[in-house]
């Protein structure tokens, strides 16, 4: 038996109410590109939008004329979807609770996850929606996953509860160790200030 390895999100796609409210929400609220459109191509009755979400992957959204808004929160019964998260800077992080109030859109505020922060509200279809800012970066030739990765292992071999700005350090410490060579002769915490 065989595992079919994937490498990445290729696109999600969303049950859509109207056309309109589809792309007022997905690119004027979110700022998504809406780059290509077509019909359903299992569905006559259905048209197929398709945005950026601004790493070149896709989010598409199937929309019918005969649907209507409706803001109820989406089923949170096992299998369905809790809510999708979006990558946003810690400039624009930092301006999301003015420009949901300018909208008057009701949001959770902001929430410390200890390695992010993020933000939750509802699109016009009562999808839960995230905007999340990492508080870190990754170093050159890593990725987020790898950092969380080696934070967590730190986290639990201290018995701390969650991820926190410590373990995040600490992980990108090693994994710099690990893939940068150096001609010292200790990689110890030195104190130059010393007399």
């Amino acid at each position: 038996m065989r595992k079919l390895q994937v490498q990445g999100v290729h696109h999600i796609t969303l049950t859509g109410a109207d056309r309109q409210t589809s792309i007022d929400f997905w690119e004027g609220v979110l700022g998504m590109p809406f780059i290509f459109d077509q019909p359903n191509l299992d569905d006559p009755n259905q048209g197929h939008l398709y945005f950026d979400p601004g790493d070149g992957r896709l989010i598409t959204i199937f929309t019918n004329e005969d649907r209507k808004r409706v803001h109820d929160r989406t089923p949170m019964d096992p299998g369905c979807v809790h809510h999708i998260a979006f990558n946003v800077s810690a400039a624009t992080f930092a301006q999301t609770v003015k420009r949901l109030d300018e909208r008057d859109i009701y949001h959770s505020g902001v929430k410390d996850r200890g390695f992010m922060d993020s933000i939750y509200f509802k699109d016009p279809l009562g999808l839960l929606i995230e905007l999340a800012s990492y508080k870190f970066f990754p170093p050159e030739g890593s990725t987020h996953a790898e950092v969380l990765l080696e934070a967590h292992r730190i986290r639990v071999a201290r018995g701390d509860y969650n991820i926190a700005e410590e373990h995040l350090a600490d992980a990108i410490e090693l994994i710099v160790e690990r893939r940068t060579g150096t001609l010292s002769d200790s990689r110890a915490p030195a104190d130059p200030y010393r007399s």
